[in-house]
């Protein structure tokens, strides 16, 4: 099974990323505008379409208001086992860093994924800076 795992450092605190992150169904307006261009509720999912047109069915597997970690599943896509933990952290005295750690197969979508990921980061900072 690949893994791809991204740390993404924030000047924002980690009460605020968590804020965006742990809101399941803004996704594409409070963390990653742009780069998630439409995001639909049906049935407890998410359909969310990237800039590329790409649509992914993601379901909610947990929310840990706690440890500020949020658990996703890909449950429609093209690939057969897609989970992903987002989980934010302080970092110094005002800043934060957002982990995000996917778990897929097949594992030849694991260069594809991480682009992506990738971009989604560019977003992620552009949207959650201070």
């Amino acid at each position: 099974m690949a893994t791809q795992r991204r740390e993404i450092s924030l000047t924002s605190s980690a009460d605020l990323v968590w804020s965006a992150v742990r809101d399941f169904s803004q996704v594409h307006t409070r963390v990653a505008p742009g780069f998630l261009t439409a995001l639909e509720m049906q049935d407890g999912d998410r359909l969310v379409t990237f800039f590329n047109g790409m649509v992914a069915r993601e379901r909610l597997v947990t929310r840990d208001d706690e440890g500020r970690r949020l658990v996703y599943a890909v449950v429609d896509g093209r690939a057969h086992h897609y989970n992903a933990a987002l989980e934010v952290f302080p970092d110094g005295p005002e800043g934060s860093r957002l982990v995000w750690t996917i778990d897929l197969l097949p594992d030849e979508l694991a260069p594809i994924v991480g682009a992506m990921m990738d971009q989604a980061a560019g977003a992620v900072q552009k949207t959650l800076a201070a």
